[in-house]
């Protein structure tokens, strides 16, 4: 129960990465307020982790709208009397295979504003409940591709790179408050999502990594639990891979 009595928000929590990464900090004891843009499928993850309902809130905020996230974190708030720790974790990745110069406008917008401007609206208002409190971790989610780039794949790739440079800023301004920032750089995760692309797709994935598999869901939410722990208490602006060596080649 390493979380027992901290109140952590997470985006994107109604399927993969997200969903795993709050059922591990309930786990851990922590109360948890899930975000997603559609409600009922963090309300299923709710009721499936805390049928009592006692240490969650689901709630639909779509991250591209610092309205929506304002209220987001009032209400992550006025429900537990605090909030101690975020995971910006919701994001889109955009059509494969299109080059820049044939990237729609519409969809390099979709792209950028939910996985780079969204994590920078929630932490627009995370960091001051945090600094009322005296401290704070957040984790922000990058991509393997937010570290290497990726043909094909221009707005994603763009986005979580700079997903990496807004953790580093936000991590130097806040190093004497003690609010901590770090970013998570996973390579194919074994979600839903991908799964249900099938095998010739899965098994291409997996061939991408030196360690010839994909990660598990399981396995990022220990590394995002780590980073949020007092066991992380000295590691701020840093940038963790979970890539079964796709960025070391």
């Amino acid at each position: 129960m390493e979380f027992e009595g901290r109140v952590v928000l997470v985006t994107g929590a109604g399927t993969g990465n997200g969903e795993a990464i709050a059922e591990r900090l309930y786990a851990d004891g922590a109360s948890v307020v899930l975000v997603n843009r559609r409600l009922e499928p963090v309300e299923m993850v709710c009721k499936r982790i805390d049928p009592k309902g006692t240490r969650t809130l689901a709630l639909t905020a779509d991250v591209r709208d610092p309205e929506a996230m304002e209220t987001a974190v009032k209400r992550a708030v006025d429900q537990f009397g605090k909030l101690d720790m975020a995971v910006n974790n919701a994001g889109v990745t955009g059509p494969a295979g299109v080059p820049v110069q044939d990237v729609e406008a519409e969809t390099w917008r979709e792209v950028v504003d939910t996985d780079l401007t969204g994590i920078f609206y929630s932490m627009k208002y995370e960091i001051p409940a945090m600094l009322t409190n005296g401290s704070g971790a957040i984790v922000n989610m990058s991509s393997a591709n937010g570290v290497v780039g990726l043909p094909g794949m221009a707005a994603y790739t763009a986005a979580k790179h700079g997903v990496i440079g807004l953790t580093r800023s936000a991590a130097l301004e806040l190093a004497e408050s003690n609010v901590r920032v770090c970013a998570v750089a996973p390579g194919y995760v074994a979600t839903p999502r991908i799964m249900d692309a099938g095998k010739e797709v899965t098994h291409w994935m997996a061939s991408v990594h030196p360690m010839q598999r994909l990660a598990s869901r399981e396995e990022v939410a220990d590394l995002v639990a780590y980073l949020l722990s007092d066991r992380a208490a000295f590691m701020t602006g840093s940038v963790h891979s979970i890539d079964g060596g796709y960025t070391a080649q």
